[in-house]
């Protein structure tokens, strides 16, 4: 597992924002930049297994 996961976030159409982190399947939402980083966070601890969480998450922001 790579000690560093980069997410993307990107305003949504519909209103507030959208997060993808590249290279795995892990999207979520919200309606502010604090929101959206801490369901980053949420959806990243759902995703991997405790032994296999990274050390950083990186946010590159676009739009």
């Amino acid at each position: 597992m790579s000690s560093e996961i980069i997410f993307i976030v990107e305003e949504s159409p519909e209103g507030g924002y959208e997060a993808q982190v590249l290279g795995h399947a892990v999207f979520t939402q919200g309606e502010t930049m604090e929101e959206v980083r801490e369901a980053v966070k949420d959806a990243v601890r759902c995703h991997f297994e405790e032994s296999d969480l990274p050390a950083s998450l990186v946010n590159k922001e676009e739009g």
